[in-house]
């Protein structure tokens, strides 16, 4: 039952991880496309969004493996 928990627990983290990177990376896109002349400063906050979403699958990750291991 911990396994298939474990594997739902990443199933959500992997698609909520993939929608908000897809947004991050649309808005900075349509940002770059209104005002070329910020696209340095939109990208660094882009990099910085994209790390602070790819930290929760990671953290789910590591919550799974504890659900499982109990």
């Amino acid at each position: 039952m911990g396994a298939i928990a474990a594997g739902i627990a990443m199933a959500g983290a992997a698609i909520g991880g993939g929608v908000g990177d897809g947004i991050v990376i649309s808005s900075m896109l349509q940002g770059m496309a209104r005002q070329p002349e910020l696209s340095g400063q939109l990208r660094t906050n882009m990099f910085i969004g994209v790390g602070l979403v790819e930290a929760m699958p990671i953290i789910a990750f590591v919550v799974a493996l504890l659900v499982m291991n109990k």
